[in-house]
């Protein structure tokens, strides 16, 4: 495996709600190499989601160092993360996200967009991105004119439009049916095996949770490293 590409070192996050604060993560630790396929599982409430925002940048831990590609990210101010979520991290996430109104090709050129892409650079790009994700032909097609496999396609080629270092899934499988599951998990382990993209994915599914090279589980704040299912 290449360098750490993603790393966590004593992560600390709490909420409040209402009079109880609640201790999502207590010390967490993660290392991610480039490449790796890791998968992080858990039961609702343990956790995970709450980790993923904060790898991701999109909420802050109250203590802990965080870095992403080697870029120590603590203490950037709001433009710097932007930036920083916009060129590293691409999101996956179980309601695909999709813009209603934009077509599948329009959608996956948004990246691009806010990275200032040339126009027919980032058409080219978003259209070889959705002949890579297998759903060419549904370019021209809005969300509602497209199964929830075809959408969650057209998600993981927005995720890659920028060229991310890694591709963080939350419960990407959530909403399909298992066929539909199967096919999206399988394009993901293929996209990192043949593309050496860095995937992390949360999952309550065990059948997702086999496919990586290796499985964490989150319990009491903390990660453990989990030998088999």
């Amino acid at each position: 495996m290449g360098r750490i590409v993603l790393k966590a070192v004593d992560v600390y996050k709490s909420y409040r709600m209402g009079k109880v604060t609640v201790s999502a993560l207590r010390g967490t630790n993660l290392e991610v190499r480039e490449g790796e396929f890791v998968s992080i599982i858990g039961p609702s409430g343990s956790g995970k989601t709450t980790l993923l925002n904060i790898l991701g940048l999109l909420d802050v831990p109250d203590s802990g160092e965080l870095y992403i590609d080697g870029t120590p990210v603590m203490g950037l101010d709001d433009d710097e993360l932007s930036e920083i979520r916009l060129r590293k991290i691409g999101f996956v996430f179980q309601q695909y996200n999709l813009i209603p109104i934009l077509t599948s090709l329009e959608n996956v050129e948004v990246p691009m967009i806010l990275a200032k892409v040339p126009r027919r650079e980032r058409i080219e790009r978003a259209m070889k991105l959705l002949k890579m994700v297998g759903v060419p032909h549904m370019a021209g097609h809005k969300p509602t004119e497209m199964s929830g496999g075809q959408q969650q396609r057209v998600a993981i080629a927005r995720a890659l439009a920028n060229d991310p270092k890694i591709i963080l899934a939350d419960e990407p499988t959530g909403n399909l049916d298992t066929k539909s599951s199967e096919a999206i998990v399988n394009l993901m382990r293929s996209l990192n095996r043949e593309h050496g993209t860095t995937f992390v994915v949360v999952t309550h599914d065990m059948d997702v949770a086999r496919k990586a090279d290796r499985i964490l589980r989150i319990r009491d704040g903390k990660l453990y490293e989990v030998k088999e299912l």
